[in-house]
């Protein structure tokens, strides 16, 4: 068992192996395979291989300063993706749970601590806004 990790091992030096990138790819090719399952497609299937084909090159790379910039990028572009998304978050309300019942209740931010009262049980618990 040994000699086998030695051998990947050696055959992997150089080489520029998973990233983040790399990870996306491999659910992007999961959910391709399953779609091709489900819908009974051949588009979905060659498109998951096409993405498998893809993800090996980059992991077998020995330029590994073109995979690092590719890498690079996508985490930049993830990056203003989860900014846009808090932004389209509500920056006037804050919500918060019922302790008793799990309703949540929309109430106003920048209020300091109030009484909130429960719409549905009608409990009332104080929460800093």
């Amino acid at each position: 068992m040994d000699k086998w990790k030695e051998k990947l091992r050696n055959f992997m030096a150089g080489r520029y192996g998973s990233d983040d990138l790399s990870r996306v790819g491999f659910w992007a090719f999961v959910v391709c395979l399953v779609l091709s399952l489900f819908l009974r497609t051949n588009f979905f299937y060659w498109v998951a291989i096409l993405i498998m084909v893809w993800m090996y090159y980059r992991m077998f790379s020995k330029n590994l300063s073109k995979r690092y910039e590719e890498n690079q990028k996508f985490l930049r572009a993830k990056e203003h993706v989860k900014v846009w998304f808090k932004e389209q978050r509500d920056p006037y309300n804050k919500i918060f749970r019922c302790p008793n019942c799990g309703q949540k209740t929309r109430v106003p931010k920048g209020k300091g601590k109030i009484a909130i009262r429960c719409p549905k049980c009608g409990t009332e618990f104080i929460k800093r806004t």
